[in-house]
């Protein structure tokens, strides 16, 4: 079946990209359950796809970092599941993301078989409508500044009204039912904060770079927010 096809040169990729080193042609087949010759033929269809896989029989193989798995290997369920999650960043973000979200699903139905190119056209799962607040922070500088971790400055406007002025070290921005709301440092607080954008009045980018990675920032607000 071409299915079980797939999900097998799927499964293929999968094992070659958990080795850095070359494995044996005998070991892979015993890992994916399938016959040397199997192997064989598998590693050469996927090398027609373009797939780096170096090596030979009698020597192993390894796949060189970088290969992006083609969009034909999809199966069904993995297109309903990239069209409904474009559908919602295109609903619930900004209007930048919305478009890039477009562009990318465009890009993969352009390359999909026929079969499941239709599949993007005629899912049945839709997201449902949004009572967005209206944003007053920038958006796009926001996700610029945490990808660059670069420091920011705002000004921000608390519940009850009252505006301070903050330097924060942005490194996450979640997205809600009704609001987006920034996670950072906040350098008058010595903590984390959060802060929705929607109240952000005010914010400057200061060029300059904040000491901590985001990785490290976002791992211990998980720790503290998601672990207990």
């Amino acid at each position: 079946m071409a299915g079980s096809r797939s999900e097998r040169l799927l499964s293929l990729l999968q094992t070659l990209r958990g080795h850095r080193y070359p494995v044996s042609g005998a070991a892979l087949a015993e890992q994916l359950g399938i016959s040397l010759r199997t192997l064989y033929r598998d590693i050469a269809s996927l090398r027609a796809q373009g797939a780096a896989i170096e090596g030979e029989a009698g020597i192993g193989y390894v796949l060189r970092p970088g290969f992006l798995l083609p969009p034909m290997m999809f199966s069904t369920e993995e297109i309903e599941a990239l069209v409904l999650g474009t559908r919602w960043v295109e609903r619930v973000t900004d209007q930048h993301l919305s478009a890039a979200a477009s562009t990318a699903l465009a890009k993969i139905a352009a390359v999909l078989p026929e079969s499941l190119a239709e599949t993007v056209d005629e899912t049945a799962l839709s997201v449902g409508p949004r009572r967005l607040v209206t944003d007053t922070a920038d958006i796009p500088a926001l996700r610029a500044a945490i990808r660059a971790m670069r420091k920011v400055e705002i000004a921000y406007r608390a519940e009850g009204g009252a505006v301070s002025e903050r330097v924060i070290w942005p490194f996450g921005l979640a997205y809600f039912e009704q609001v987006r709301v920034v996670l950072g440092w906040c350098e008058l607080r010595q903590d984390f904060r959060h802060f929705r954008t929607d109240r952000i009045v005010n914010m400057r980018e200061t060029g300059e770079r904040y000491p901590q990675r985001r990785a490290v920032l976002l791992a211990e607000w998980r720790k503290l927010n998601l672990d207990n």
